[in-house]
């Protein structure tokens, strides 16, 4: 048996989720389980909100909670580089090698023209999605539309009919019809690589063996095995998706338009946490509690006060940037 690789996956886009840390300690304890390696990968691609202080603000979260990776942007490894970020060469080779295979298709429609498709499918009923007009076009006009320059995307072929089947290690086998699978964008008109084709490249480069998240990522897992399993550089990837139960966060979860100044914002109960000088691992009682309720309150007015006085109050580094 090959050895066992896990990986976390955070997008450095705003403060640390205890999610993050939550899945990223289901991923370190099944490595070690199996003599394996941990890996921490910063999902970056989305330079407009992606900082370098989000990025920080989530390794020293992770570590005050007593988490640590083998292979990271932070402490190297043989699979480097961990940032996607500093990756960017390498996504398109395999969008082309896609397109090559048959795997995927050029789509040149404009933006106009699929607000008027989505328009037009949701006068008729049905769900929004994109309509496959690219796979119409001859290899011929393919190739007069890119000799003209006219600016185009990437996207994945998806079956016609027929359920991809997933083999969950928790919940089993899990069918979804391939009807209900859009033909994902994988490269952007930019040359920029979509998170689908970044995290799957990524995960089959650095050999990660299981995937384990949440389940709110069962929907794009047909995405995810078709493209994991394409021959694409003669290798499969071994993929899995498990789910989460992510019952400290319940309330937000089942209420997902509640104001963020009511609901709970997950960053803040760790940042809460350590200047109450509490640790991972300890008990609290109801006045604990009722402690850090009070001081989740304060909390949440100072960082309202901070964002309307910027000059007075400065940018707290914890805060991150968003």
């Amino acid at each position: 048996m090959s050895e066992i690789r896990t990986r976390i996956a955070p997008s450095p886009t705003g403060d640390p989720h205890v999610g993050t840390a939550y899945i990223a300690l289901f991923n370190l304890c099944f490595a070690r389980q199996h003599g394996g390696k941990f890996l921490l990968r910063i999902e970056d691609t989305d330079q407009t909100r992606s900082t370098p202080e989000s990025e920080q603000a989530i390794l020293d979260s992770l570590r005050w909670l007593g988490l640590e990776w083998d292979e990271g942007p932070d402490v190297g490894g043989p699979h480097g580089p961990y940032r996607q970020s500093e990756r960017m060469d390498i996504y398109g080779k395999y969008a082309f090698e896609l397109i090559e295979k048959g795997h995927a298709f050029y789509c040149f429609a404009t933006a106009e023209e699929l607000d008027e498709m989505r328009r037009e499918q949701q006068a008729r009923g049905e769900t929004p999605k994109y309509d496959g007009r690219g796979l119409k076009l001859s290899p011929a006009e393919v190739q007069a539309k890119l000799d003209a320059g006219e600016p185009y995307v990437i996207r994945m072929k998806i079956p016609e009919a027929g359920v991809c089947e997933i083999d969950d290690m928790l919940r089993g086998k899990i069918e979804i019809e391939w009807s209900q699978v859009d033909m994902q964008v994988l490269l952007k008109a930019d040359g920029m690589p979509t998170y689908h084709l970044a995290n799957v490249v990524d995960d089959h480069l650095m050999q990660i063996t299981h995937v384990i998240r949440g389940e709110e990522w069962i929907n794009s897992a047909p995405k995810h095995l078709k493209l994991a399993q394409q021959p694409v550089d003669s290798r499969e990837l071994h993929y899995r998706t498990t789910r989460r139960a992510f019952a400290q966060l319940g309330s937000q979860q089942r209420n997902p338009a509640a104001s963020t100044a009511t609901r709970p914002i997950a960053y803040d109960y760790i940042e809460r946490f350590r200047s109450a000088g509490r640790f991972p691992g300890e008990r609290h009682d109801a006045s604990d509690r009722s402690q850090l309720r009070r001081q989740q309150a304060g909390y949440r007015k100072a960082k309202r006060i901070s964002a309307i006085r910027p000059l007075a109050f400065g940018s707290p580094a914890h805060l991150g940037a968003r």
